[in-house]
């Protein structure tokens, strides 16, 4: 039977994480949001199953925490107009409404948990800002009103 030789980039933990699982989402966010949710909020340590099988724990979660600072400081180096683009493309790819994902993420505030660990304070107040912005514009797009938030917002 003939073996098959990984090409390069495959030959590393970022080249495999890249290839096979980040370059088939296709929004920065969409990246961003993906990544900070395989980080342990306990630890602070990645877990991705099948990257660990492949390449050890410990290369898995460098690869991924360099992929998650990497991402990061995509998403804050452009600007708000791409990032409300890049934010209505991932939203057109979940399942649930817009509607539904930006008032959660806004009552919720999921997204200051999406920052790595590794960043800035600056940079981590200049992307919840930023995000805050764009979901509340988003909202305001949507027409949603204060009435329509009531049953979402603890009394």
């Amino acid at each position: 039977m003939p073996r098959f030789r990984k090409s390069a980039l495959e030959q590393s933990a970022a080249g495999d994480l890249w290839k096979h699982t980040l370059s088939q989402i296709p929004t920065v966010y969409g990246r961003l949001a993906y990544l900070a949710s395989l980080r342990d909020h306990n630890s602070g340590i990645y877990r991705h199953y099948g990257l660990a099988a492949l390449f050890g724990r410990e290369e898995s979660n460098k690869a991924l925490r360099e992929s998650h600072e990497q991402i990061f400081l995509e998403w804050i180096g452009i600007s708000m107009r791409e990032k409300r683009l890049d934010l209505g493309r991932h939203f057109a790819t979940l399942e649930e409404p817009a509607k539904v994902v930006v008032n959660y993420l806004l009552d919720s505030r999921a997204y200051t948990s999406q920052a790595p660990a590794s960043a800035l304070e600056m940079e981590q107040e200049l992307f919840c800002t930023d995000l805050e912005a764009l979901l509340e514009t988003l909202r305001n797009a949507m027409g949603e009103t204060e009435s329509d938030r009531g049953s979402s917002r603890p009394a």
